[in-house]
């Protein structure tokens, strides 16, 4: 998929130190404390047939790596469907306001339309304004409200 010339496609092992940028990045901007370890694991997972997370990344033409998306399919049993969840949404903040993250929403609907799936799902805080504004206009907000139970070891 090309959009005002960024190609949203699957992640590549090439794209990793693009890709440990921009996800130090998202880790950054939600205050979450991350090592070498975590993102080696997740890198992981994103090449692992046997995981079901997959990812997708904005690139410029020139081979910048601009946004990133991660994502999986989850069950829905009220409905019996399939539905993805998007876990991980990040842009650049200089490449912010070019249209990357509605870019990168809709490379993953697409993946969702060819897979049957029922819905496209993900969270966010409530102070992520500018996110927001960009969800708001490619999706509807929901009136659910979530929770979490830490597990400890």
């Amino acid at each position: 998929m090309i959009k005002k010339n960024i190609t949203v496609r699957p992640l590549k092992a090439s794209d990793r130190t693009g890709w440990d940028e921009l996800y130090r990045g998202y880790a950054d901007f939600y205050k979450i404390a991350q090592s070498n370890e975590m993102r080696d694991r997740v890198w992981s997972w994103l090449h692992d047939a046997t995981k079901e997370s997959e990812g997708l990344i904005a690139e410029a033409e020139d081979g910048t790596l601009l946004g990133l998306t991660h994502f999986r399919p989850f069950a829905r049993p009220l409905t019996a469907t399939t539905g993805g969840f998007l876990d991980d949404l990040f842009v650049l903040p200089a490449a912010r306001g070019l249209g990357i993250a509605g870019t990168l929403i809709e490379g993953v609907q697409t993946i969702a339309f060819h897979r049957g799936w029922s819905v496209v799902r993900w969270i966010t805080t409530e102070d992520n304004h500018r996110g927001r504004s960009a969800y708001d206009r490619v999706a509807v907000k929901t009136s659910w409200i979530t929770y979490d139970i830490k597990i400890s070891k």
